[in-house]
């Protein structure tokens, strides 16, 4: 699990064949199926400041 003094924790979530990162903000990537690609993303949403271009966030 990532997380940053912002409150964002982000995780990976597995979903069949696939796995996705999430996070508490609401955040998640695109299914990915290869589990180190989803970590990467959890990270790179976590270090980049709470969300990245071309990923996408769910609207609560």
């Amino acid at each position: 699990m990532a997380a940053d003094p912002d409150g964002h924790r982000a995780t990976t979530v597995e979903q069949g064949r696939f796995c996705v990162a999430r996070c508490t903000c609401g955040w998640r990537g695109p299914a990915r199926r290869a589990r180190s690609l989803a970590r990467t993303d959890a990270e790179g949403h976590v270090v980049g400041g709470g969300g990245r271009p071309g990923h996408l966030r769910q609207n609560d």
